[in-house]
């Protein structure tokens, strides 16, 4: 019996202190009852939505709402939830700054969050919205975000680990550089974060591309024209060395585009094939691009026969309004410039297979290097080795494509010498 009378005593107890701290936990505390004004330099309210800060002048009747703010236990699930905050920023006369966003029905005191009492926090929450549509609010113009050097250093190191080449990444900056100075000449930014050196920042890891000399060019062209499988793809491999046309130019060439009786090649567009096979025209890559090219005789003879040699497919493909395409692929669609990278690929694995005089590696461009070089140094006029390659700036003829090495110096310079 005895013990009987103790157990219910022990429980009474326990239901007592449980009942005492709810009580006492549903009264919760006001940690802003002591705050006053004098204690507060400055205050100010931020918005979000809509994103407006506002100085808060009369700090007064600020700290009298403060003063009714109710927290009880401490519950960070305000996260959670969806709504307008309105965060009050205070300066105090110590230096120290505190933060105290009304998020009904959470108070967020310096990032720890509380359960609140509804009233008081939502009396906060029209206080600053009230400020804001009162038309006489002093609303405060943030600075200018400070992107710092690093932060682009950062991200291009970033690019160049997931793969991207230093071509892609310096043409990446070529865009965004500009794009970032405009934003700092308009005050936006403080500093551009793409004002730097890039081989400072990323690895140069592209591969030169060299053009080839005219005894290898002519021991490629002659193993192309005696190779029973390649030999079809002679002609326009020709045109490539000998033209110094982009790829992209080429395989966009129509029946239209090449004049026969005046011997001209009409350059005006580029054919494109996107990822997802889709066909596409395009405008040529510049301005410049866009030009009349001569043939000489030899490359007349093989427009003469790629023309005669023609697929004739059943429907000629129509890309973007153009026709008459000069090679088709299996499809009887116009091939693109992966088709022809694929035939100077497996045209230089077979040369090295067979040849202990191993061939370069030969592309497409690299005929149109090779062609720019061999101008250049049989004495072509810049201007118009310019206009032939269809380059915007000169600089880029004289120096991205032109080769010039210490033979062709030692041989320039002898020639200088017997003519004086």
């Amino acid at each position: 019996m005895r013990k009987k009378r103790l157990m219910i005593a022990i429980a009474c107890i326990i239901l007592v202190g449980i009942a005492v701290i709810v009580f006492f936990s549903q009264q919760g505390k006001k940690p802003y009852k002591d705050l006053d004004a004098a204690q507060i330099v400055s205050a100010k309210v931020l918005l979000t939505p809509p994103d407006k800060t506002i100085e808060i002048e009369n700090i007064q009747e600020l700290v009298e709402y403060l003063n009714d703010v109710v927290v009880y236990n401490e519950d960070n699930s305000y996260t959670e939830y969806d709504g307008q905050g309105v965060v009050f920023t205070l300066t105090m006369v110590d230096g120290t700054q505190t933060d105290i966003m009304a998020y009904n029905p959470f108070i967020v005191i310096d990032g720890i969050g509380y359960k609140t009492k509804y009233e008081p926090c939502e009396a906060l929450n029209s206080y600053a919205n009230e400020l804001l549509n009162s038309g006489t609010a002093n609303i405060i113009l943030e600075e200018p975000p400070t992107l710092s050097v690093v932060s682009g250093v950062c991200w291009l190191i970033k690019l160049q680990q997931d793969g991207r080449g230093y071509s892609s990444i310096h043409s990446i900056r070529g865009v965004v550089r500009p794009a970032f100075q405009m934003a700092v000449d308009d005050d936006l930014i403080r500093k551009n974060p793409f004002e730097f050196q890039l081989t400072t920042v990323v690895v140069n890891d592209s591969v030169t591309r060299e053009a080839i000399t005219r005894k290898q060019e002519r021991a490629f062209l002659e193993f192309v024209a005696s190779d029973k499988h390649f030999c079809k793809y002679y002609d326009g491999i020709y045109i490539l060395f000998k033209t110094g046309l982009r790829i992209s130019e080429f395989v966009g060439l129509t029946l239209a585009d090449v004049d026969m009786k005046n011997r001209k090649i009409n350059i005006n567009h580029q054919l494109q094939r996107k990822r997802n096979m889709e066909y596409i025209i395009e405008d040529t890559k510049t301005s410049s691009g866009t030009r009349v090219i001569p043939m000489t005789d030899d490359v007349y003879e093989c427009f003469k026969r790629i023309i005669a040699n023609r697929k004739k497919p059943k429907v000629e493909p129509m890309i973007c309004g153009k026709s008459g395409f000069l090679y088709l692929d299996k499809n009887d669609m116009p091939m693109v410039a992966l088709h022809w990278e694929k035939y100077f690929q497996h045209i230089c694995e077979k040369y090295n297979s067979i040849y202990k005089v191993q061939m370069p590696k030969i592309t497409p461009h690299v005929c149109r290097h090779t062609f720019c070089s061999n101008m250049a140094k049989s004495g072509m006029n810049p201007k118009t080795l310019q206009y032939i390659m269809g380059h915007s700036d000169i600089g880029v003829t004289l120096n991205t494509y032109t080769h010039i090495g210490f033979e062709d110096a030692q041989e320039e310079l002898q020639r200088v010498a017997n003519a004086e």
